[in-house]
């Protein structure tokens, strides 16, 4: 304990007490190298401190987890890619585009649940077949 505090109560005291900071805006130009190379280490750390409790206390700062768009569906496969003829659409085709469906490709309403969630603003595709 007797470290720390010696730390706290003369060490540190002492050590910024010795840096060359000036008495004025024109004092900074007139410092040479070595003085400048002085201030780095105290210049580095108060640094560090603000970048961690910027981090640490502003939400936007928190770095966001990449989540993956499809959570469950043919994972095994390195890109999901359905074919669906025409043909075989009667009136209309509703597809999914959140990922979310139980029924794939077809949507079943799950983006309503995840919009509300996220925020987000995704609806299903649909196709019509023209009328003739």
């Amino acid at each position: 304990m007797h470290a720390l505090s010696s730390l706290v109560k003369s060490t540190i005291p002492n050590y910024l007490s010795g840096l060359p900071i000036p008495d004025s805006i024109g004092g900074w130009f007139k410092l040479g190298v070595r003085d400048w190379a002085a201030l780095v280490p105290p210049t580095a750390v108060l640094a560090g401190f603000t970048y961690l409790t910027y981090r640490a206390f502003c939400p936007h700062g928190r770095p966001v987890p990449c989540k993956s768009i499809n959570q469950n569906i043919l994972k095994t496969n390195p890109k999901v890619v359905d074919t669906i003829d025409v043909e075989d659409i009667a009136d209309k085709a509703v597809f999914c585009r959140c990922w979310k469906s139980k029924n794939w490709p077809y949507c079943d309403g799950a983006h309503g649940a995840h919009n509300k969630e996220t925020g987000d603003n995704v609806g299903p595709v649909v196709i019509k077949r023209k009328e003739k």
